[in-house]
């Protein structure tokens, strides 16, 4: 089949190469380079870096909205459209283009989780598993009918992780249905509304430690975060961004400290947590047992939120 294909951060890159490989990729369109790092200088989005691997058409609308855009994926005449973690809404107008539609890799098994941040939210409400769903995309936000669903346990796995994870089962998936479009034996299976929940962007309330969480909610929130939306705390005088963390064996009580070669614990409501990699403010990652070992924290120290 002629396909293009919508997609941005690493998750969608998976998606791309399968496509490549079994399909006519006739361009790919992802979002503009935006700033990165400490010097904000325009970087390429990872989907970018893919489509230029794989010599094909890269376009960075800023709008899907401009009628230009409209008339460059007219033109391409795509018998579908593949969307991946895209970050733009598809207009009508778009979405009216390609014979067999426009059809979406999403992190879900919908209808849970439709919206921005499906595989953070599962993380953060303690969900056993997810999954991933291809839907056929509508007007709606992730309304449309799906054609396959594949579970994933979430086990102790960060977002990035589970994120790996789903964008694999999902290209494997995503080049199933096409085959299944291609030969007119795909079935679509509308969404039950009444179980319809909603995904929106993580942000730094969602994912905030303070003393008086317990040890499961603690963990669940540092697993969801990232560097758009980080978990954070504050040691001794110190501020600091929790990147992975475990259960401790160390029992301590809510808001105290334990720094030394052991390592860095944090006492919860209901227990420790050691602390495996922070990232102080202004300095690189690093393990907590190497900050703990030059914190200089004395027996009264404390943690507290931010």
């Amino acid at each position: 089949m002629d396909v293009v294909f919508m997609g941005t951060p690493r998750f969608a890159v998976p998606s791309l190469e399968a496509l490549v490989s079994a399909h006519r990729v006739l361009g790919v369109f992802t979002q503009p380079d935006r700033p990165s790092g400490r010097g904000r200088r325009p970087a390429p989005p990872p989907v970018k870096h893919a489509a230029a691997a794989a010599g094909l058409p890269v376009y960075q609308p800023e709008s899907l909205r401009d009628p230009a855009v409209t008339g460059t994926l007219a033109a391409l005449r795509p018998d579908v459209i593949c969307v991946a973690a895209y970050g733009r809404i598809l207009p009508r107008e778009v979405l009216g283009i390609p014979a067999h539609g426009c059809i979406n890799v999403h992190a879900s098994l919908l209808p849970r989780y439709r919206g921005a941040a499906p595989i953070e939210r599962a993380i953060l409400a303690g969900d056993e598993v997810t999954g991933v769903s291809i839907m056929r995309m509508e007007e709606g936000l992730d309304t449309g009918p799906y054609a396959s669903q594949v579970p994933v346990p979430i086990e102790d796995l960060t977002a990035d992780e589970l994120a790996d994870v789903l964008a694999a089962a999902g290209a494997e998936a995503l080049v199933a249905t096409l085959a299944a479009i291609a030969t007119g034996t795909v079935s679509w299976t509308p969404q039950d509304e009444s179980q319809a929940t909603y995904a929106p962007k993580i942000t730094a309330e969602d994912v905030a430690l303070c003393p008086d969480l317990d040890v499961a909610t603690a963990l669940r929130r540092i697993r969801a975060s990232s560097r758009r939306a980080p978990a954070r705390l504050r040691v001794g005088d110190t501020c600091m961004t929790v990147a992975a963390a475990q259960a401790s064996v160390t029992t301590l009580p809510m808001g105290s400290v334990q720094a030394g070669p052991g390592g860095l614990v944090v006492g919860f409501s209901d227990g420790g947590v050691e602390l495996t990699v922070v990232r102080p403010a202004g300095r690189a990652s690093m393990s907590g047992d190497a900050w703990s070992c030059g914190a200089r924290l004395d027996d009264s120290a404390e943690w507290t939120a931010l």
